[in-house]
């Protein structure tokens, strides 16, 4: 169609189309609204065999390091702690993004005076402090995506350690259950034997004494360790998201892997380069660090950098560079350097701090581990003697050569010199899951990115 012939509304319905095109294409690009409804019921696993696992399940009871995998796959708190990455990496996205420019315009229709037309002026324009940090808030994001890794593999360390620590408790305390059962029964029998004697005129009640306090206090032994074992096995049950009422089939002895303690010493000075938190405390120093050099290249002033151009209302027309700066007499950022420099310097000693004890919670467990094993050898050397006057005992008391305080006594030293045992063992045994999980032994390790990694 001739340009002469084309109908006036033509040209300002073909400009509404492009900018409503415009408009939604602009709509299109950005990020739709979806709900994420909140969970209604608790989200128990009906059972063991359904939990979420790697390794196919073994039909017969779970060994301690097969509960420990378990829990590592299936704690409720970790799958919480793991969404951190996600954080992390829009966090990331949101530090690459360059800055948008602006636009700005303005129309304005002659109302009075000389001039013959509408004026209008218009201006596009960059932000050029943003760019200017651009690369120190990438870093920042990218350290912390790291840093957020770290800390999540060191909370699954210890989830695996507690549930190893409370497999070996159960275990164990399964054990010192039945010492106590035993020593029960053992006293129950001989109070049943005394009362009868009692009934019968043969003995004094004073007799029955010594047995009636001793059958109570096992009693009161067994219900106490009876309802702690109930309190560990629903931590556990808590670890793996089961529900309180599953019971966890566990093996009937303690399979922990050896540790080889001349290995851990020699390998202790670098501790720090493989332990998730030393490292995600040292990634969180070199995110201190950008954070820092942001702020003091934030000293920069503010700058738009941009072009103008315009029409005034006699048709006048100009154009050119346009710039808009802060001058920075008062505000040079000087409150934002001090607060990061003195973050850095908080970090720089919280590490050095932890670094500290981490080496110093390592060397004692094994001065601890030691001194449990001498107290262990000194125990079992003792108990076949505590058995055997046990056994003398009982044979003089039923042939009236032996009072009965006496055959309580001996027969409760027999009793906790095996309890002793038990315990000296599942001391051992903390004493070696606490070892392992400061050391990472049997755990997957973080490395530190090299220097030039992070950059």
């Amino acid at each position: 169609m001739p340009a002469s012939t084309r109908s006036p509304m033509s040209r300002p319905r073909g400009r509404r189309l492009l900018a409503v095109g415009a408009a939604g294409g602009v709509l299109c690009a950005c990020a739709a609204y979806h709900p994420l409804p909140l969970a209604r019921q608790p989200a128990f696993t009906p059972e063991v065999a359904v939990l979420a696992h790697s390794a196919p399940l073994p039909p017969a009871p779970l060994s301690v390091e097969q509960v420990a995998a378990l829990a590592v796959e299936d704690d409720p708190d970790l799958r919480a702690v793991r969404a951190q990455h996600g954080i992390a990496e829009a966090q990331l996205i949101a530090a690459g993004v360059l800055p948008n420019p602006r636009l700005g315009g303005a129309i304005l229709p002659l109302l009075a005076g000389p001039g013959n037309t509408t004026a209008w002026n218009a201006a596009l324009s960059v932000d050029v402090k943003a760019l200017v940090t651009l690369q120190a808030r990438k870093q920042v994001a990218r350290e912390a995506v790291r840093q957020v890794d770290a800390q999540v593999l060191w909370q699954e360390w210890q989830v695996a350690g507690q549930a190893r620590l409370l497999a070996v408790d159960l275990i164990e305390g399964g054990r010192y259950l039945a010492l106590l059962s035993e020593e029960r029964d053992l006293l129950a029998g001989r109070l049943q034997r005394v009362q009868a004697a009692v009934a019968a005129g043969n003995l004094t009640l004073a007799s029955a004494s010594p047995y009636v306090l001793a059958q109570q206090t096992a009693q009161t032994q067994v219900d106490d360790e009876a309802r702690r074992l109930l309190g560990q096995r629903h931590q556990l049950n808590a670890l793996l998201g089961l529900a309180p009422e599953i019971a966890v089939p566990l093996a009937d002895s303690v399979d922990l892997p050896p540790l080889d303690i001349a290995d851990i010493q020699a390998e202790l000075p670098g501790l720090a380069q493989r332990r998730p938190d030393l490292v995600a405390l040292q990634l969180g120093y070199h995110a201190q660090d950008a954070r820092l050099r942001v702020a003091i290249l934030s000293q920069f002033p503010n700058l738009l950098f941009g072009v103008f151009g315009g029409s005034d209302n006699a048709n006048v027309r100009n154009a050119g560079p346009q710039v808009n700066m802060d001058l920075p007499v008062f505000d040079r950022n000087q409150g934002g350097v001090a607060v990061e420099q003195a973050t850095r310097a908080m970090l720089h000693e919280e590490y050095a701090a932890r670094l500290t004890a981490a080496h110093g919670q390592v060397r004692a467990i094994l001065v601890e581990r030691a001194q449990t094993t001498r107290q262990l050898e000194r125990s079992r050397a003792e108990l076949p003697a505590a058995q055997t006057a046990a056994g003398k005992a009982a044979a003089a008391a039923a042939a009236g050569n032996l009072d009965q305080r006496a055959e309580v006594d001996l027969l409760s030293a027999a009793a906790g010199k095996a309890q002793q045992i038990v315990t000296l063992e599942q001391a051992l045994e903390d004493e070696q899951v606490a070892l392992a999980t400061l050391v990472g032994a049997g755990l997957p390790a973080v490395q530190l990115p090299p220097e030039e990694a992070r950059k």
